[in-house]
């Protein structure tokens, strides 16, 4: 099968050749193009020792990566590439990184190193090097590790994530072998830095296949996710819920469009549940403020993961708020908007949309309330309806010349405010002023 190359790419490949070196492209651009998609990045392995490509390389701007481990990355019409010596890992004594590397003239020694088989097929133009049975694996949809997975996930534990990553962004199963060894080796994850399981977490969760892949494997998620565990099989009683709350959360990101704040939000929406459980007289569950202790949840385990600010605040604010129900009024509506923007509504009706669906039938349509509320939105939107302090036809300023001072100020910008929602005053300076006096 012959792959279509980058001509930057195809470059790269002249270059090593015409230097008297092997040189094939490997990992995921090669998957990714056995199975009909366009990758991004392109890796390539060569035989040729980080010394001598750099030298074929001195008239283009390169970095270097980590000429220890034999990679050199070359800029290419502002593009970068890796390219790295054919090697045999060390041992790895930190469960993530070698202690040495051995660079060696063989393909095969360098393809035995890798993780998965998927990860493991090498092509130039001569064609398809692949000695682990990744092109199989790919055609089965399946996620295998090369040779023994307990010392695949021994060398790295980030592997662990990264299998699981894989099966659900690409819609693989995991050979059931290498299951059992993920959730034998899970501890390893705890040698893991956050910053790089919150990448794979965040990959993770916007895959196709995550329903399937947070069923199957809380266990292992709850290593850097201990707040997960308790959600696990704990019941929801009463006739509106379907499910207990781990699946339930697991179906509210199955259905939640794959948007990486949405999708996390979905995955922390509901673990203030446990801490705030009761049963009311009727036996049913209720969970009291469980979207404010969610929030607050929220912020602690992005915090504690080392996700940037503007995600942890948006997503902690979005569990705060995902009890938000679609208003029965445009009066309920323009006073929500007081302090939500309309972004801010829309996100809560499709996360209200996904929360519903996963209750019982009887209490998951809400199409109607959720059309009226966009219809309203719209009609504040093109009439330049008041719903802010800054609508208002009115200052402080103005309050004060009229004789109120201090913290009255605000009490009544804020009653001006109610009484232009709930049509009491028009929003005009001088029928403020008369309706404030």
């Amino acid at each position: 099968m012959e792959i279509k190359l980058p001509s930057d790419v195809t470059e790269i490949l002249n270059i090593l050749h015409t230097g008297g070196h092997e040189a094939y492209c490997v990992g995921g651009a090669v998957r990714d193009s056995l199975m009909g998609f366009t990758p991004e990045d392109w890796d390539i392995t060569t035989s040729a020792r980080p010394d001598e490509t750099a030298e074929l390389f001195k008239d283009y701007k390169t970095i270097d990566t980590g000429l220890k481990h034999g990679t050199l990355t070359v800029i290419i019409n502002h593009k970068p590439y890796e390219i790295t010596t054919f090697r045999i890992d060390g041992e790895y004594n930190d469960n993530r990184h070698p202690e040495e590397v051995i660079f060696t003239p063989d393909l095969k020694d360098d393809l035995a190193r890798r993780d998965f088989t998927v990860n493991a097929i090498a092509y130039n133009y001569e064609g398809i090097v692949d000695l682990y049975g990744g092109r199989e694996d790919i055609y089965n949809s399946i996620i295998r590790t090369v040779g023994d997975p307990d010392k695949r996930f021994n060398e790295d534990g980030l592997r662990i994530l990264r299998a699981l990553r894989f099966a659900s962004v690409l819609g693989f199963e995991i050979e059931p072998e290498i299951a059992s060894a993920i959730h034998r080796n899970r501890h390893l994850l705890k040698n893991i830095s956050a910053e790089r399981i919150s990448t794979e977490l965040s990959k993770l969760i916007c895959g196709k296949n995550a329903f399937n892949i947070l069923m199957e494997y809380p266990d292992v998620l709850s290593v850097f996710l201990p707040e997960i565990e308790p959600a696990v099989n704990f019941t929801q009683y009463g006739k509106k819920h379907a499910y207990d709350v781990w699946e339930h959360i697991c179906h509210t990101v199955d259905t939640i469009p794959q948007d990486k704040i949405l999708r996390l939000t979905m995955l922390l929406h509901d673990l203030g549940k446990v801490p705030t459980h009761k049963l009311n007289e009727k036996g049913d569950s209720t969970f009291k403020n469980h979207a404010t202790v969610g929030g607050e949840m929220a912020k602690e385990i992005l915090t504690r993961l080392k996700f940037d600010k503007k995600t942890i605040n948006r997503v902690s604010y979005l569990v705060s708020y995902h009890d938000f129900e679609p208003p029965e009024t445009k009066v309920e509506l323009k006073r929500h908007l007081k302090t939500k923007t309309p972004e801010d509504i829309c996100t809560l009706l499709v996360i209200k949309k996904s929360d519903r669906g996963a209750l019982s039938e009887a209490y998951r349509d809400i199409s109607e309330g959720t059309a009226q509320t966009l219809m309203w939105l719209r009609e504040i939107e093109q009439n330049n309806e008041c719903c802010t302090l800054k609508d208002l036809a009115i200052t402080g300023k103005d309050i004060m010349e009229a004789g109120i001072t201090g913290e009255n100020v605000g009490k009544a910008l804020n009653m001006l405010l109610d009484g232009v929602i709930e049509g009491k005053v028009e929003n005009e300076k001088s029928r403020l002023l008369t309706y404030l006096l």
